[in-house]
């Protein structure tokens, strides 16, 4: 019936009319970069002696992680909440920079808190198909963020970031892509194109009007922000290695925005992911579903070691979202 289409014009007008106002304050060739191609890229975002010092605190940390694996490639990620802040000033103080915050909410359009991680991710560490995150996609149908700050050096054989400039934009070809995906995805193959992340290959890009995925190949120190409603993917490497960069999400309701947010507070918003990876831990416990993040303790962003995770037999993309649980455990819940 073309609700799908519906929905996501509708959102994507109100992101257009709330980004008005967010603009304020960030330099206008960021605005116009960011307005033409759906991500900015800062490169030397810190000075080198901080950056330096920065880098040194994050090399230095070991502590409580979480880890998930998607196809062959493990994602660790370690919560930037206050406690783990306090032994890290200088990255505390990069989450306090005004343009960090501000390039942020622009690219979510929510004037909202992220969730902040320092994110590692080895590609080829365990066996497996290939990580999914590699086939270009849309994360939803609205806009939503993803920010990456780098800390090592993401070369083009390395597994960069790749977007396809200007796709956070619709146009009627675009549209009637959409309109098409909403009627066949249910009945994909691929999981999480049924899920609502759909995947796009180049002949579809092409034909939506869309120029060729752009790989952004960056050094150390370079800030990425981008609207993940765009298309985009991880870029494949070519063997086992590392990278490691303090990583931002933000991902709010497209239409409805309160008028008093609570993760605006730095100190309620600086503990939301903690307090995320303890709901599902409770969720898994309760039975009601599987956390795919699995706890590490005393690890540290650069240890290439994923802890044995690969005997967890964790599928590919599985949610762990209470919306998402699987039909056997909604059966055994409604059993209880």
């Amino acid at each position: 019936m073309g609700l799908h289409v519906l929905r996501q014009s509708l959102a994507h007008r109100a992101a257009a009319w709330r980004r008005r106002r967010l603009k304020r304050g960030i330099p206008p060739h960021l605005v116009a970069e960011f307005d033409r191609d759906g991500f900015v890229v800062i490169r030397d975002f810190l000075p080198a002696a901080v950056f330096g010092r920065l880098l040194e605190e994050v090399r230095q940390y070991r502590g409580e992680a979480r880890e998930t694996i998607q196809g062959d490639t493990v994602t660790r990620r370690i919560a930037l909440e206050p406690r783990v802040l306090a032994r890290m000033p200088g990255v505390r103080q990069l989450l306090e920079k005004a343009l960090l915050g501000r390039l942020i909410r622009l690219g979510g359009s929510r004037d909202c808190e992220p969730l902040y991680y320092i994110q590692t991710i080895l590609p080829h560490a365990v066996t497996g198909v290939p990580d999914p995150q590699l086939q270009l996609h849309a994360d939803t149908f609205h806009p939503t963020v993803k920010a990456w700050f780098t800390l090592t050096e993401t070369a083009e054989e390395h597994g960069p970031f790749v977007y396809v400039p200007g796709s956070h934009r619709l146009n009627p070809a675009r549209q009637a892509w959409e309109k098409r995906m909403s009627l066949e995805a249910a009945r994909s193959e691929d999981r999480l194109s049924g899920r609502g992340s759909f995947r796009v290959d180049e002949e579809a890009l092409a034909a939506m009007g869309y120029p060729a995925p752009r790989a952004v190949a960056v050094p150390a120190n370079t800030l990425i922000v981008a609207d993940t409603g765009g298309f985009h993917a991880r870029g494949a490497s070519e063997q086992p290695g590392i990278r490691v960069e303090i990583w931002a999400y933000e991902r709010g309701n497209p239409f409805f925005v309160p008028l008093i947010d609570l993760w605006r507070i730095h100190a309620l918003g600086r503990r939301r992911a903690g307090m995320v990876w303890s709901f599902h831990d409770w969720l898994e416990e309760s039975g009601l579903g599987i956390h795919v993040w699995r706890k590490r303790a005393n690890v540290g962003a650069f240890d290439r070691d994923v802890g044995g995770h690969a005997m967890l037999r964790i599928a590919p993309g599985l949610s762990s979202r209470f919306g998402q649980m699987t039909s056997h455990m909604f059966r055994r819940f409604a059993r209880r």
